[in-house]
């Protein structure tokens, strides 16, 4: 078994998020890690007796590290992914890519000319109910993608925030975030450019000061169209809809309604919600470690309900199968549970750094998809449809 030296470039949430994968797959091991914070640098060195470092280029200059997995906040993207490449590293950057088209395209271009590879995610277009739902496309049995609905309704903008986390020009709100991941599967979905797009965003709270919600309509050159609604507001929540089975494939209850906005009534200043969200996170004096059992346990992950319409039926991705509504009959296509969470982010990263296979979410990947959420932001200010640039 190939395994694959991993450094870590931020130990936040994202990386809180992708530890599972890391600790139950065999095929990784982390070997360095930077973090401007001296708690979360001294776990890591306790947890994996590896170095931690308060820079990037530190790590990077670690001969052992093949690849650098980005989980800096958005705004660090670009010129921590160009710092890698320099260094002859491998990238896998969190989403979204970057803040502008500009940052991606020297990203790209970073990558390319080091001869490295770059790999976009976890964006959830990774999980494995998406992929197999693209294989039924694929196959034709069902005939061309004609519309696909996605939707979401979360407590996302009542999670414990940093600052620039409410600032839409500093990377914060729903449509980087969040509509990063809603994109990329509708855009796998279809198979097809995206031409076209028209969104509405909301930004309804003063005291929570970017994008909660989104309500946008893609066109695709191969003639299908999708409709993606996000909101964030901690009101309704669509895992009602998914069997209580929550987004990263774990057993939720409808008892904790309203916890995120209780939790952030108690806070009195933004210092105070941005100390808050540091706790949660690795090294943070509330940060619980994930357990074994649990992972187990999980189903796949999920952003939602999503409906593909093709000419000769209907599917439906869920956290635990695909239904498929044909013409005369109704089936359920059982999917196996995930061994190890997120699982199918380090068999592409594999694949790309030792078998040099050239991975789906690659940069001009990702790419495509932030010029999406900018055309989302930008169609909802001036209330007109925006092109998509060939």
């Amino acid at each position: 078994m190939e395994t694959l030296k991993l450094g870590i470039a931020g130990l936040g949430r994202a990386f809180s998020l992708m530890l599972p994968t890391f600790l139950a797959d065999a095929r990784v091991q982390l070997v360095g890690a930077c973090d401007p914070r001296a708690r979360a640098r001294a776990q890591f060195e306790a947890d994996f007796s590896a170095p931690a470092f308060d820079d990037i280029e530190a790590l990077a200059r670690m001969p052992e590290v093949e690849a650098i997995y980005i989980a800096s906040p958005h705004q660090f993207h670009a010129a921590h992914a160009r710092i890698a490449a320099r260094h002859g590293k491998h990238v896998l950057v969190e989403k979204p890519m970057a803040l502008s088209l500009a940052e991606c395209d020297d990203m790209i271009d970073a990558c390319r000319d080091a001869n490295v590879h770059l790999i976009v995610g976890h964006c959830h277009s990774f999980d494995t109910p998406y992929l197999r739902t693209r294989e039924l496309i694929a196959s034709g049995a069902y005939g061309d993608v004609r519309m696909i609905q996605a939707l979401n309704y979360t407590d996302y903008l009542f999670r414990p925030r940093r600052p620039e986390e409410l600032k839409t020009e500093e990377g914060g709100g729903a449509v980087f975030s969040q509509a990063a991941h809603q994109v990329d599967i509708v855009r796998l979905l279809a198979g097809s450019r995206a031409t076209r797009v028209r969104a509405a965003v909301g930004n309804w709270d003063a005291a929570r000061p970017t994008e909660g919600a989104y309500s946008a309509m893609l066109w695709f050159e191969n003639g299908a169209f999708a409709t993606l609604a996000y909101n964030g507001y901690a009101h309704f929540d669509s895992d009602e809809w998914t069997g209580w089975i929550g987004e990263m494939g774990q057993t939720r209850s409808a008892d904790e309604y309203g916890n995120a906005r209780r939790k952030l009534s108690h806070v009195a200043s933004k210092e105070e919600e941005a100390a808050m969200k540091a706790a949660g996170t690795y090294g943070g004096d509330a940060y619980a470690p994930p357990s074994p059992t649990k992972a187990d346990a999980r189903r796949h992950q999920h952003f939602g309900p999503v409906i593909v319409s093709c000419e000769r039926g209907a599917l439906r991705p869920l956290p635990d199968g695909i239904v498929v509504y044909g013409d005369e009959r109704r089936e359920r296509i059982e999917l196996e549970a995930p061994a190890v969470p997120r699982a199918e982010v380090i068999d592409e990263l594999i694949a790309a750094v030792h078998g040099d296979i050239a991975p789906l979410h690659d940069g001009v990947w990702a790419r495509g998809t932030l010029e999406i959420c900018l055309a989302m932001l930008r169609s909802g200010a001036e209330q007109r449809d925006v092109l998509i640039g060939g």
